[in-house]
């Protein structure tokens, strides 16, 4: 979960999001090459006493700014392309979720196991026990390294379904079926919120997903 001195992004728990990572840091240091490079050029021209006045073009120069950024553009372009595909792969999923949001909570169905079907409404913020806005009365519970679909809809305004730490940001539309397949790789309690300006109690909708052993989650599915 995100905390206050967590500059960065959050630890990765999906292998999703471990890529994610590595194209952020990817784009971080060609835009930051880039910008040492435009600030070393723009400080040379300042301090410069030798200059051309009669220069008013030159092929070369033209020919070296118009290539360059094209490569910075694949170099970008061709990665971003991968991921973006990447994401909406779907793997042969073993589990479906039914994701549907409403005026301001979440409702869940696992359909795969007898139906079953619970709303999550976020904790009273005065419990010192719970994590504050965003601990919920009903969490999600999914099984570790086992492929995971969510399938996400809304029931009135559009909402979006948001784990930074998995690497999901889903909207939820009404009348609309979205997927989004994910593989949590560690155990653990993954926080998230409605991502999306659904009305007056937009941030008081969060999303809680506990990932758990595979044998605890079969134990749990029996007594429920």
């Amino acid at each position: 979960m995100a905390t206050w001195s967590n500059l960065m992004l959050q630890n990765s728990s999906s292998p999703l999001k471990e890529q994610l990572i590595f194209f952020y840091d990817n784009s971080m240091l060609i835009l930051t090459l880039i910008t040492v490079f435009i600030m070393y050029m723009m400080l040379t021209l300042i301090y410069n006493k030798i200059s051309n006045k009669y220069m008013i073009e030159h092929q070369m120069i033209e020919l070296i700014w118009t290539i360059f950024p094209a490569f910075f553009l694949i170099f970008i372009g061709i990665p971003s392309i991968h991921l973006l595909y990447l994401l909406d792969e779907s793997n042969s999923p073993s589990i479906s979720l039914k994701i549907i949001g409403h005026q301001w909570y979440w409702s869940y169905e696992y359909s795969d196991f007898k139906n079953i079907e619970f709303d999550s409404y976020m904790l009273p913020s005065n419990s010192p026990e719970y994590f504050r806005l965003l601990d919920v009365d009903n969490r999600i519970i999914l099984p570790m390294n086992i492929q995971i679909r969510a399938l996400i809809s809304s029931s009135d305004v559009i909402h979006a379904w948001t784990v930074p730490s998995l690497g999901v940001k889903v909207d939820a539309m009404p009348g609309r079926l979205n997927q989004v397949n994910f593989y949590i790789n560690r155990p653990g309690l993954f926080f998230g919120q409605c991502s999306e300006i659904c009305g007056a109690n937009h941030s008081f909708m969060p999303i809680s997903v506990e990932g758990i052993n595979l044998n605890y989650f079969i134990n749990w599915i029996n007594k429920n």
